[in-house]
């Protein structure tokens, strides 16, 4: 008889009590997308006709969404393509908690329409002292167009020529603040820029001065730059764009500006990232003085960058809750990840697969900390298994030949379902 036509119709599989759970679960499209991939499989031949069911739910996904987790071995903390840091699960719970109806703009106290975001302002003062006021849009992108458009459009911004960055995915600062409407007034060279040349530029029409830190790349050799301090005394606002979402000073990242520093030596206006070093959410960070901060608030441009509900809340979480994960990563003793490594490639290479411990260098990533190694162990195995462990949702790098996967970027309560992968790998997709 033909297999095609032992081949379970659509109805009766749906009919599935796990299945119908799982419609109710993800919605009937899905499941029946799914259903519809098991059946092409099964009149292909590659699974029994009886299992239609079963492959059906095997292959759904977690939530009604396309994004999928993963398992981030790369060593690259921050990985963009991975969604930079990965939330804590404060701030997970925190997002979840506020996701339905919150009082995102509502005293509770006096019935009447409340500030927005109160406590996740709150609480990024709280954690950045030195920041007398503080404001939260989408991105660090956003945050400093908002400061460009209230400050300087129609106006000059006053920037060395060496920080005309470009930030990824051939998105180019210049550009981004020439959108605004302000006027780039570049000054010094690419390797060497002096507090002097950005004083001979300003003038009548000098909106604020623009301190970046290139935070992807170093310039090495016969180079200058002006600090936040020599700059500090211009009779123009000031702002210094950190990017990393540094908030205070860390003596594993000595060369990563972060905010207090910058706001202490006497920059008006600090931009940072929420969902890179402070290892929140995506958020654009404003902290700096009231007088500007409020300026950039009350601009119309503000409503469309503002965030929502569920950002708010987990940028609190983080703030306020336990460690982040990308803090602890950072921070994890080479010693530790060492015996991690030699205790998972042991336990796999103990149900036959080629695996071993060995030492490697991780990353931060996410434009931050360029040129820092981060000394790491990772559980190496033959390149050829990269594929079918990204078919299970664990990404790693090639490296010399070898699949690694870093232990830096994993949290150790990961562990487990590393292995579990790197086993269910080895039986196919």
């Amino acid at each position: 008889m033909d297999q095609r036509r032992l081949v379970p119709r659509t109805d009766a599989v749906l009919a599935d009590p796990d299945l119908t759970a799982a419609a109710a679960r993800l919605g009937r499209r899905i499941v029946k997308d799914a259903v519809t991939a098991a059946q092409r499989r099964a009149r292909a031949g590659q699974i029994p006709p009886g299992a239609v069911a079963a492959e059906a739910l095997r292959a759904l996904p977690p939530h009604a969404a396309a994004l999928r987790p993963v398992l981030n071995a790369t060593g690259v903390l921050l990985h963009t393509n991975l969604g930079r840091a990965p939330w804590s699960a404060a701030a997970r719970d925190a997002a979840a908690a506020a996701a339905g109806c919150a009082d995102v703009e509502y005293d509770l106290a006096t019935g009447r329409r409340g500030p927005r975001g109160a406590g996740a302002l709150a609480a990024l003062r709280a954690a950045c002292p030195p920041a007398r006021a503080a404001q939260v849009v989408n991105n660090n992108a956003a945050a400093l167009v908002l400061a460009a458009t209230a400050l300087a459009a129609g106006r000059e911004i006053v920037v060395s020529r060496g920080e005309m960055v470009e930030i990824g995915d051939g998105f180019r600062l210049p550009d981004l603040l020439a959108s605004t409407g302000a006027r780039l007034r570049e000054v010094g060279t690419t390797n060497r820029t002096t507090a002097a040349d950005y004083a001979a530029a300003i003038g009548p029409d000098t909106g604020f001065v623009l301190k970046v830190h290139p935070s992807n790349f170093r310039v090495v050799g016969f180079t200058a730059e002006a600090a936040v301090a020599d700059l500090a005394s211009l009779p123009v606002p000031l702002v210094a764009d950190i990017g990393s979402g540094l908030l205070a000073p860390d003596p594993a990242l000595p060369g990563e500006p972060d905010a207090a520093t910058a706001l202490s030596a006497g920059a008006d206006l600090v931009t940072a990232s929420g969902d890179k070093l402070l290892g929140g959410p995506q958020a654009g960070l404003l902290l700096g003085d009231p007088a500007v901060v409020d300026r950039l608030r009350r601009h119309p441009l503000y409503r469309a960058l503002r965030v929502d509900k569920t950002t708010l809340a987990a940028l609190e979480a983080t703030l306020t809750g336990p460690t982040p994960p990308v803090t602890r990563m950072l921070h994890a003793a080479a010693g530790d990840l060492r015996a991690r490594a030699e205790t998972l490639a042991g336990d796999l290479a103990a149900h036959g697969v080629d695996a071993r411990a060995v030492d490697c260098t991780a990353a931060v990533g996410g434009g931050g900390a360029p040129g820092v190694a981060l000394p790491s162990s990772a559980v190496a195995l033959p390149a050829r298994h990269e594929a079918a462990l990204r078919s299970h949702r664990v990404i790693g790098r090639v490296e010399d030949g070898r699949l690694l996967l870093d232990l830096r970027s994993v949290d150790p309560a990961d562990d487990a379902a590393l292995r579990s992968a790197v086993l269910a790998s080895l039986e196919g997709p």
